[in-house]
């Protein structure tokens, strides 16, 4: 992944550095667990641990002629270890070391991801009770509907990425299996308690069954995951992105001091964060595809996944986080505008109103459809010739007939769409 969308944390998990050091880690444990079966001397272990190192431009140079990453490797750690190196990589076949390091490695990064979204989550609900009752329209196939909240819209984001956090974890879960099984997962040459002692010591599970390599569908939650995370923080960005646009103008990203919005135009303020948020989405979707066609492979193993995964797993991840933190910033940040939303709320001439109108004549004894066509009746001519909804309302005689004028004002009456808001956010927060 470029630089610019990554940050230091998540970006050292996936050096050669620290990966070379989770292939050592997984050999020097699997060397442990074979001196605990006294298949190996404690003490030649401890000299294994205390001459293992690692350099990475002797590997790459290994790597030239081997044509093989793990053999590399071990060359060189060999290479430190002396004599004793014959008992490195015992039993073990390459997948063993880099599938083992995979789920760590992919375990480590989800644990930056649940922090991202734990951080997003604080900002929404912050965000969600400064604007409970900040009223707005609510737009259904982008046309006005009803009065809702912006708080209401925080609190929906909220409540999906409590979901996202929750489908994390399971992530999380579902790809933190290894295995130490040797060359077709029949622990021929190894017994299984190696596999289950490296496993326990890096928290991760042992596969309970595996060919070469642990299945693939592991991964595939894991990227699908991802990719649903993603999809969510694209529907939060199209939705900002919307509310920005000129005409209607209800929230605003933050504009820097100093910042530009357009080369040739000097008055644009574009919503840029929105926007790149929107496009990376669709790469961590197209990664989530890649890791579901990684899951048919060849007989116990082929290595068509192989090359998918050394992009997919450091770039997806790379990605999540550095969209979660920025769609933080952007909502920490957000500027509202509670009397733009005033003004669009009141655009339509309070057509926003017309459900009501048609359920109190209904309980005023009309038949629904005689309501629907006498309230459509005087909408229609506000939405062609832009008079004002209640006025025409009243000077309708057969609501004149049915209804009084403190009736009639009834209706009108932003604050009704409030009266649930409490009910909802004790259905999202909690609380009494």
């Amino acid at each position: 992944m470029i630089p610019r969308y990554t940050r230091p944390e998540m970006a050292r998990i996936w050096t050669d550095q620290r990966k070379f050091e989770t292939w050592l880690e997984i050999e020097l444990m699997a060397c442990e667990a074979l001196a605990e079966l006294g298949e190996i001397s404690r003490e030649a272990v401890q000299e294994i641990k205390e001459k293992s190192k690692f350099d990475i431009r002797r590997i790459d140079e290994i790597e030239k002629v081997t044509k093989h990453d793990v053999l590399a490797f071990l060359t060189n750690v060999g290479e430190a270890i002396g004599p004793l190196s014959k008992y490195l990589h015992y039993g073990l076949t390459s997948s063993d070391i880099l599938d083992t390091s995979l789920a760590l490695l992919l375990k480590e990064a989800s644990e930056i991801i649940l922090q991202d979204i734990h951080r997003l989550l604080d900002v929404l609900k912050k965000k969600a009770f400064e604007y409970k009752e900040t009223l707005m329209i609510g737009r259904t196939h982008g046309i006005h509907a009803e009065p809702t909240t912006f708080g209401l819209k925080m609190a929906l984001w909220y409540d999906e990425m409590k979901r996202n956090l929750t489908r994390m974890e399971r992530a999380k879960d579902a790809v933190s299996v290894g295995k130490i099984s040797g060359a077709v997962g029949t622990f021929a040459h190894i017994r299984p308690f190696v596999e289950e002692y490296v496993c326990k010591r890096l928290g991760l599970k042992p596969a309970p069954i595996s060919t070469q390599i642990v299945q693939r569908d592991h991964h595939a939650e894991f990227f699908t995951t991802l990719a649903i995370i993603a999809s969510s923080i694209e529907k939060f960005a199209v939705e900002l992105r919307h509310l920005q646009r000129t005409e209607v103008l209800e929230a605003e990203e933050f504009f820097s001091k100093g910042q530009k919005g357009s080369s040739a135009m000097p008055h644009k303020r574009n919503p840029v964060s929105a926007e790149n948020l929107t496009g990376l989405a669709r790469l961590i979707r197209s990664y989530s595809i890649a890791s579901l066609e990684n899951i048919p492979l060849w007989h116990e193993r082929d290595i068509s996944h192989s090359s998918v995964e050394r992009v997919i797993a450091p770039d997806a991840t790379i990605l999540i986080d550095y969209m979660l933190d920025r769609l933080t910033s952007l909502i920490q940040n957000l500027i509202v505008y509670p009397e733009t939303m005033k003004v669009n709320l009141e655009r339509m001439g309070g057509l926003i109103f017309s459900e009501a109108i048609l359920l109190l004549l209904t309980r005023k004894g009309l038949a629904r459809e005689e309501a629907y066509a006498v309230v459509q009746r005087n909408a229609m001519r506000v939405w062609e010739k832009g008079e004002d909804f209640k006025s025409l309302l009243s000077q309708d005689e057969g609501i004149q007939r049915l209804l009084t004028r403190q009736e009639l004002d009834g209706v009108f009456d932003l604050r009704s769409h409030l009266k649930h808001v409490d009910d909802i956010f004790r259905r999202v927060f909690g609380g009494p």
